[in-house]
């Protein structure tokens, strides 16, 4: 009976530590309201939609299912989604977009950070556009960019018939937080351009009282909602309650280890060492060079052996098309570069091969 008090005094304490924390870790605030023009957070939209109106645009919030976007007829009708959850904001049949109208979705977050800086500004005709993020899309075949750089897209267009599909990949282009960007205002509203602006709030959980009702939650969705934290406290703390209670441990302790060394990965990395203390940076040239002008070679399909110079950049001119001024890059005037000389030309390698055919 005294074993089973314990249990009973030890699982009250830990339900009571789940549900302190989770109302002490639980975000404060709705998510779902992020990039709503209702809001006037820093990452709402309720500046930008303020904006619109001043200049007499004829723009209007929907708060019905995507399902029932035929219901706007006609065409030159712009639909804005802003979608700041990652978890991908759902597009209408592309019928709609077809015949004539435009999808815009703010927020195509599914890319792998680039090297490229944080915070950039990008020039356009509306002015200079802030940009906070380092994703882009990089394979940009098919598509129409409208805003990059040399790391890639930031907002690019699909045609589908006669209407297209904008994506940018930061939710954030005209939030509240930029209106000290005019720019960034302008930008969107440029892209915005069409007889009508509609601005889906269905998305941030706001409906009409005509809108259908949607089908009950799914465990998926609950999953998907739920903040990270709160789930893995509650798992720890069920995990020890199972442990405790079974006396038992998950397994019999094993011995550290030693980590494997990689000689060629060792070797390498003290070569670079000793080249970049030496300055010698003719000899990483050298190599890299010549290994680049292989590899080169291999996708123009004029064999493994090295080619002088002349012949290489006459191959790259009839097979891609491309100026020779390009691959010149590959052989620079001087083998000693300084390091900042060096990262260039590295990265001139790397954009030459992004011109290569499949």
């Amino acid at each position: 009976m005294k074993k089973l008090d314990r249990r009973l005094v030890f699982g009250l304490i830990a339900i009571s530590v789940v549900i302190a924390l989770t109302l002490f870790i639980a975000p404060r605030s709705n998510r779902i309201t992020s990039g709503s023009t209702f809001s006037r957070s820093p990452d709402g939209y309720g500046a930008w939609y303020a904006y619109m109106q001043q200049q007499g645009t004829p723009i209007e919030r929907w708060r019905k299912s995507p399902n029932e976007i035929d219901q706007i007829s006609g065409t030159g009708n712009t639909m804005i989604q802003v979608d700041t959850s990652g978890v991908g904001a759902a597009y209408p049949d592309e019928d709609w977009i077809k015949r004539g109208n435009t999808w815009i979705v703010l927020g195509k977050s599914n890319f792998a950070a680039t090297e490229a800086g944080f915070l950039t500004r990008h020039q356009s005709d509306r002015g200079s556009v802030k940009i906070e993020t380092s994703r882009r899309l990089e394979m940009d075949k098919g598509v129409k960019q409208i805003l990059g750089d040399r790391f890639g897209s930031i907002i690019w267009e699909e045609r589908k018939g006669k209407g297209r599909i904008v994506y940018a990949v930061t939710p954030f282009l005209a939030a509240n937080a930029y209106q000290d960007e005019p720019g960034n205002f302008a930008f969107l509203a440029q892209l915005a351009t069409g007889k009508k602006i509609w601005i889906d709030e269905y998305l941030h959980g706001y409906r009409d009282e005509t809108a259908k009702t949607e089908s009950t939650q799914t465990w998926a969705d609950y999953l998907i909602r739920t903040p990270l934290s709160v789930g893995l406290l509650q798992a720890i703390v069920i995990s020890l309650i199972l442990i405790w209670a079974k006396n038992r441990r998950f397994g019999q302790p094993k011995p550290l280890e030693s980590p494997r060394v990689n000689d060629s990965e060792a070797y390498t990395q003290a070569l670079a060492g000793v080249l970049y203390k030496a300055g010698r940076s003719e000899f990483v040239v050298d190599v890299v060079g010549r290994e680049e002008q292989l590899r080169i070679q291999r996708s123009l399909g004029v064999g493994g052996t090295l080619l002088d110079r002349e012949a290489l950049i006459n191959a790259w001119v009839q097979q891609t098309g491309r100026p020779a001024a390009e691959l010149a890059q590959l052989f620079p005037e001087k083998q000693r570069l300084s390091e900042q000389e060096l990262i260039k030309w590295l990265a001139q390698v790397k954009e030459i091969k992004q011109h290569l055919p499949i």
